[in-house]
């Protein structure tokens, strides 16, 4: 595989994987930053832990040197920020048994420009290499404008491929801003109760993230945690871990639907009925 930046990397866990075992991926993952996966894809990693029929692979678009520090990573430069990030990126693939992890290595400048289709072709190279039947990516109702560029990018990939070659589903998932305010009916459920200790694993690798002042770790598990328990106001707990996400697929599936009417549709669709209710209720 040829990728634009010389710097970008396939990393395989298992010795007896390589690129021509890419076609074996069944989910794929596609984070702006070294953590995303880990908070958003879990799903997938959990539906593919300890399978030989299912296999989750791994994608990380941007170098993640501009992330904040401090504590022991204070005095990093933004090159051994990235190297470091990289390293835990490769932990978390080991502990959660990746087929494969790619970084493809750019700037977050360079993500965020609509005209650059350099991500755009090292995207689509990756998807038509693992024919994934999921991809995991980020929601466009996300307030990182890396986030939201990343997926952005993920669909036009997508839908350059042919039909024959796209996923089943595409998902946008959280990070920067949860999906609990989204009406039930517009929510995709992914119940991620099991395996519990590998949560807290494949979380716990990004040290220079927790140590330099962020508690991923600890909010990502308390988000799953509420969104399992506040999911329904008048039922018991059916599940003790949930993560919402958007249905993306009728993006790729249609090319000429338009993104902001299709993402202004939910929003529009809260605020309709938190009208009504006030209605309803004064």
């Amino acid at each position: 595989m040829k990728f634009n930046l010389e710097s970008a990397e396939i990393y395989f866990p298992n010795d007896q994987h390589s690129v021509p075992t890419l076609y074996r991926t069944t989910h794929l993952g596609i984070g702006a930053h070294q953590d995303d996966l880990e908070i958003m894809a879990l799903d997938g990693i959990l539906k593919c832990f300890q399978r030989e029929d299912r296999w989750f692979c791994g994608v990380v678009v941007t170098d993640g040197s501009g992330s904040p520090r401090d504590g022991l990573y204070q005095d990093y430069s933004d090159d051994e920020m990235r190297l470091v990030r990289i390293k835990e990126q490769k932990k978390a693939a080991v502990v959660g048994e990746y087929l494969a992890q790619f970084f493809l290595d750019y700037p977050s400048s360079v993500v965020k420009q609509a005209s650059e289709q350099n991500v755009v072709k090292d995207l689509r190279q990756v998807i038509n290499a693992a024919t994934p039947d999921v991809i995991y990516t980020h929601n466009l109702l996300d307030k990182h404008d890396t986030h939201v560029a990343v997926t952005l990018r993920v669909i036009e990939a997508v839908r350059g491929l042919p039909n024959e070659s796209k996923p089943k589903k595409l998902f946008g998932c959280e990070v920067w801003r949860d999906l609990d305010w989204m009406l039930d009916d517009d929510k995709v459920f992914f119940d991620v109760s099991d395996h519990e200790n590998l949560h807290s694993a494949l979380l716990g690798v990004f040290d220079s993230q927790i140590a330099g002042g962020k508690r991923y770790d600890l909010a990502t598990m308390g988000r799953r945690r509420a969104h399992a328990t506040y999911f329904a106001s008048h039922g018991l707990d059916i599940t003790t871990s949930l993560i919402y996400a958007v249905d993306l697929t009728p993006l790729i599936a249609d090319k000429n639907l338009d993104i902001n009417t299709f993402i202004n549709g939910y929003i529009h669709r809260f605020a309709n009925d938190a009208a009504a209710r006030l209605e309803k209720l004064s």
